[in-house]
């Protein structure tokens, strides 16, 4: 829509405004190199400069545990259902993040539509931060596109020598803007800034893999028998953190879960993952995903092939948090060059 001037000087003040409206969450140390979205109520508690979290934001869209309804057969049989939601507002959302978000958005638009998603999204406001440089040797952002801001935002925050200029995406964003009485008007100056600092990060920011954003789905349908599969396979924990700690991984259980009396009780859905055997098993035992190899190859296929016939995008925002948590120590770019080696 617009854009706006915030002095640096000005961010706490801020990020105070924000406290007084609501529940502010953003990236916060945990130490040894490690961060987590979490309440805050200052700036001095906020890491600007944070790598991706251990978590990405899809926790408050789409969380661990989520209540759908609630039954009580002591009443007639009575089933009400339930949407958990909070009014919050995320703070320092990376571009990796944003685009993570993007995709949720679709699938959850997709029909059917999943409500607890649609009606949990109205309740959230994204204010996101520009990274100047890689997070470190994990992120492959560029590769998929998501080193600069695509949208998804209320509230966009670029750094500049003595301000923050500020893009406004929707009505919430110019709420804030309005009624914190802290924001100026841009001039050429900050406008020229803005871009010197987009044309340094186009130099900084190089492809991490030899191979074309077009190409890639192709890569997956010559390299499906791929002996690249069987040695991940038998590195691979089967643990799922790398599905968990994924922006884009949305695959979920429904459970219910019966009180002690047996007439009440709730349906829970809860975050599952494909890396796991018990994933592919229906009924008789029989298991479509048995080997790791297998189930590692679907993976980087629900990442970078399916969904660009569905919804014409990849699923890998480029976070790098897959490689970063991996126990067995497999790595995204590592796998990629292996593909690209074997087909050449």
């Amino acid at each position: 829509m617009s854009q706006a001037l915030l002095a640096r000087s000005d961010l706490a003040e801020l990020i105070g405004f924000l406290c007084s409206q609501q529940k502010v969450v953003a990236p916060v140390s945990l130490g040894h190199g490690q961060y987590k979205f979490a309440a805050v109520e200052c700036l001095g508690e906020i890491s600007l400069n944070a790598i991706p979290t251990i978590l990405p934001p899809k926790k408050y869209f789409l969380p661990q545990v989520e209540t759908l309804l609630e039954y009580d057969t002591g009443r007639g049989q009575r089933m009400e259902a339930v949407v958990e939601v909070e009014k919050l507002l995320l703070f320092g959302v990376h571009t990796c993040d944003l685009a993570g978000i993007q995709c949720l958005d679709m699938v959850f638009s997709d029909r059917p539509r999943d409500l607890h998603y649609q009606v949990r999204k109205t309740y959230l406001t994204l204010i996101g931060l520009e990274c100047r440089d890689y997070c470190d040797r994990y992120a492959n952002c560029s590769m998929l596109g998501n080193h600069l801001p695509k949208g998804g935002y209320d509230l966009f925050l670029s750094e500049l020598e003595e301000f923050f200029i500020v893009d406004i995406k929707t009505h919430e964003g110019e709420r804030i803007v309005a009624e914190s009485g802290l924001f100026a008007a841009v001039s050429d100056r900050p406008r020229r800034q803005l871009q010197e600092l987009r044309d340094t990060k186009k130099r900084r920011f190089k492809k991490e893999v030899p191979i074309r954003y077009q190409d890639i789905p192709r890569l997956f349908d010559e390299t499906f028998d791929s002996d690249v599969w069987r040695q991940l396979g038998e590195k691979c924990l089967a643990c799922g953190n790398c599905t968990n700690v994924c922006p884009t991984c949305y695959c979920f259980d429904v459970m219910d879960e019966p009180r002690l009396d047996l007439t009440r009780g709730r349906r829970l859905r809860v975050w599952d993952s494909c890396q796991q055997e018990t994933f592919a098993r229906v009924a008789g035992g029989e298991n479509f995903r048995e080997a790791r190899s297998d189930r590692q190859r679907h993976r980087f296929n629900r990442k970078f092939h399916y969904p660009m016939h569905r919804y014409k995008r990849m699923f890998c925002t480029g976070c790098g948090r897959c490689s970063r948590t991996c126990m067995a120590k497999i790595d995204l770019k590592e796998t990629f060059a292996a593909l690209l080696e074997e087909r050449s």
